[in-house]
């Protein structure tokens, strides 16, 4: 039998599966609960330059009381386009600029918002589940076609195809339990 790794494969595995599981916490943070966060700005990109850059390029992004961000423009002429990119991010906020600092007061959600968010978190969860069954799909066809060539025995496929199902399991339940999480600071008044 030829020397098959299975321990970077393994590693690959988790790499793959703990990158889709921070996409998913990425996403999250995108989310609009009641309290002011900063990385609910995180996701926004600015006119700057010519080009389009992180809001986090441009200014300091803070959150001085538990309803309001603010954010320190550190050009003054780029706040108009600041206050723009924030408006347009589809966030229900509503900038508004005080010299070169912008002030954005994060309304409390309705109901009707709040299950609709809690709706695009789960969601995002099931895209992450996706993302991590794809990944053992694939390592489980790599293992049935070493097996088939020789390159592992029956017992080794099974054991390590077990391995990479309770590896899956555990990001999974992760997945679940962030999901969990988020819905319960979604609904929290």
């Amino acid at each position: 039998m030829a020397d098959y790794d299975f321990a970077s494969t393994k590693s690959d595995v988790e790499r793959r599966m703990e990158g889709a599981l921070q996409v998913l916490q990425k996403e999250f943070g995108g989310l609009r609960t009641g309290r002011a966060s900063t990385s609910l700005l995180e996701p926004i990109n600015v006119d700057a330059y010519g080009s389009q850059m992180p809001l986090s390029q441009v200014g300091t992004v803070s959150v001085p009381e538990p309803q309001l961000l603010t954010v320190q423009v550190w050009d003054k002429g780029l706040v108009g386009a600041v206050e723009k990119a924030i408006r347009e991010a589809d966030l229900g906020l509503n900038p508004a600029s005080d010299g070169q600092l912008v002030r954005i007061p994060i309304p409390p959600l309705t109901e009707e918002r709040r299950t609709e968010l809690t709706k695009i978190a789960g969601k995002y969860t099931e895209e992450a589940r996706v993302a991590v069954r794809n990944v053992r799909r694939h390592v489980m066809d790599e293992l049935k076609k070493t097996e088939k060539d020789g390159g592992i025995s029956q017992d080794a496929h099974r054991d390590y195809g077990k391995e990479i199902q309770d590896l899956t399991d555990h990001f999974i339940s992760k997945m679940d339990e962030a999901l969990h999480r988020k819905e319960q600071e979604i609904m929290q008044v």
